[in-house]
């Protein structure tokens, strides 16, 4: 990755005013990933701004105190997008993942530096560092600023990072963690991370409301292809009988991927503009493939898909009817 670094080292060094985003509904790789870089900037003098579409969900608020993180706004807004010196889109590497905010960014004259770790990137920047072997952004944030900066990172910026990385491997068991990955989060822990208080915030703060989800959504669970593949549904109802949002039903893919025997699993999520999907998989079932079908993508172990149909078990049918060959082929193979 160095030649990819080395071409974008001079537009933080020296270009002033930054704009960064990342995905709708931003997790916490993109909001990690995001504060590291904004913090490293605001302390070299620079203007920095960081939007996004969505509102920072409350269980990474604790990584921005003074609330620095926006929604977007356009009359508010466009102005800094259009007039930025550079634009920073993180932990994407699709314009259409931006939404509200993909018109103000594709449009502006801004130098666009993509960094991410997703197959598959939409040609949209004129710069694009992206590592799909990477466990996520925050680690290729955290090479970029050991090239910016050298290894003396702020308190602060380690613990984004740190929260970036444990997020995105599952508290450090998916597949790519390996003992570089417990060497990096070693030295955040060095410069000032707190592990414990950072697994607290993001996994031991849940509400009331969101445990009854987990319930419901747990008393849907199903099991197909001779139980390969586990499935759940959450619906408007569930969530507005439990006062949650889709923000609560993050990590929810992990329950029926426990199930033994499983080896993929999907969460059908019901929302007001469609049917959000959820795909995970283990081992050599790609189910970024499987994602692919329905317009998403993601990892080969998983990836995620929007569809504005509003029949849930209309998609859900077609989804298990499409994932049948990816359990099956694996199994006979």
């Amino acid at each position: 990755m160095t030649p990819a670094f080395d071409a974008i080292l001079p537009l933080f060094r020296q270009k002033r005013r930054f704009v960064l985003t990342t995905h709708v509904n931003p997790d916490g790789d993109g909001i990690g990933s995001q504060l590291a870089l904004g913090i490293w900037l605001r302390g070299q003098g620079k203007d920095v701004r960081i939007i996004n579409h969505s509102p920072t969900p409350a269980v990474y608020r604790f990584l921005d105190p003074e609330g620095w993180i926006t929604a977007f706004e356009s009359e508010r807004d466009r102005d800094v997008v259009a007039g930025a010196d550079v634009i920073a889109v993180l932990d994407t590497n699709q314009p259409e993942r931006l939404r509200s905010m993909r018109d103000a960014v594709l449009c502006s004259k801004a130098v666009k530096v993509c960094i991410d770790h997703h197959l598959d990137p939409d040609p949209f920047a004129a710069y694009t560092v992206i590592d799909d072997d990477a466990t996520s952004t925050g680690e290729l944030l955290y090479r970029l600023l050991l090239l910016l900066n050298g290894p003396a990172l702020s308190a602060h910026i380690a613990s984004a990072l740190y929260c970036a990385i444990m997020t995105d491997t599952g508290s450090f068991r998916y597949p790519r963690v390996d003992p570089e990955i417990h060497r990096i989060v070693a030295h955040l822990i060095e410069c000032g991370a707190d592990p414990v208080g950072i697994y607290r915030e993001v996994y031991e703060r849940w509400s009331s409301g969101r445990i009854r989800l987990l319930g419901e959504t747990l008393a849907t669970l199903k099991t197909e292809f001779g139980g390969r593949l586990a499935h759940v549904s959450i619906t408007q109802r569930m969530l507005a009988d439990t006062g949650t949002t889709e923000e609560d039903t993050d990590t929810f893919t992990s329950y029926p991927m426990s199930v033994e025997g499983v080896r993929a699993a999907v969460l059908f999520l019901e929302l007001p503009e469609g049917i959000k999907i959820s795909f995970r998989s283990k081992g050599d079932i790609p189910i970024n493939e499987l994602a692919q079908e329905f317009g998403g993508n993601g990892h080969k172990n998983a990836a995620g898909a929007r569809l504005e149909e509003h029949a849930l078990d209309v998609v859900c049918a077609r989804v298990l009817a499409a994932a049948e060959k990816y359990v099956e082929e694996r199994r006979r193979a």
